[in-house]
């Protein structure tokens, strides 16, 4: 039953590799970065940020092609919605000290368009719900 795991599917590479630059990206504009693919019996959550004051819940799309639509439309009102309650339950596992410091919760999304040559191309979406 043992063995080695198997080795990560290309999805999870490029996705894996989106998330890399979305922390970069949410990095450089002062974001403190607190949790990586957060996860609880409800979902997971790819980024975990600090903006001054507010909680910001991140999801990353990256997408290869436009084959199936662009990165910004594999977020739907759903997903959006699942997010702020994801981040509900984030907040909830933390004690007051650690949450007071929040004004305000906000879900973004960072889409990132790998083109088959060239630099990504990252669009932060600020606030979508």
């Amino acid at each position: 039953m043992g063995g080695s795991p198997s080795p990560p599917s290309r999805r999870n590479v490029v996705g894996r590799y989106g998330e890399d630059l979305a922390c970069r990206h949410l990095s450089g504009l002062g974001y403190a970065i607190v949790a990586r693919n957060w996860r609880c019996p409800a979902g997971e959550v790819d980024i975990i940020a600090v903006d001054g004051n507010c909680l910001v819940v991140c999801e990353v799309k990256t997408r290869t092609s436009a084959a199936f639509g662009t990165p910004q439309e594999a977020v739907t009102w759903r997903k959006a919605r699942r997010l702020r309650q994801l981040s509900s339950l984030w907040l909830a596992e933390r004690t007051s000290s650690e949450t007071e410091r929040f004004d305000e919760v906000r879900v973004d999304v960072v889409a990132v368009s790998l083109p088959k040559r060239g630099a990504a191309v990252l669009d932060h979406l600020r606030g979508v719900c």
